[in-house]
């Protein structure tokens, strides 16, 4: 595994100092399960993004509100 320098403010030191008391194994883990979390968030508000820019996009696109209400009325209910 990869080794990353970077810096803390102390109320962070303090925090991450108490790796133990919430379940992980070392302050490394603790700060691996926080990225990934984060990065998971950060995912997540990129797809609801583009999701509703779709909608958006949709929703003042007539022609292809009918386009897409004619390929449906195809499909079994």
């Amino acid at each position: 595994m990869q080794q990353a320098k970077f810096s803390l403010t102390p109320d962070l030191i303090n925090f991450l100092s108490n790796y133990e008391f919430y379940g992980f194994k070392d302050k490394s883990a603790m700060v691996r399960a926080a990225l990934l979390r984060f990065q998971e968030e950060i995912e997540l508000e990129s797809l609801t993004q583009s999701a509703d820019l779709y909608a958006e996009l949709y929703a003042e696109d007539s022609d292809l509100f009918e386009l897409t209400e004619a390929g449906s009325d195809e499909w079994p209910e």
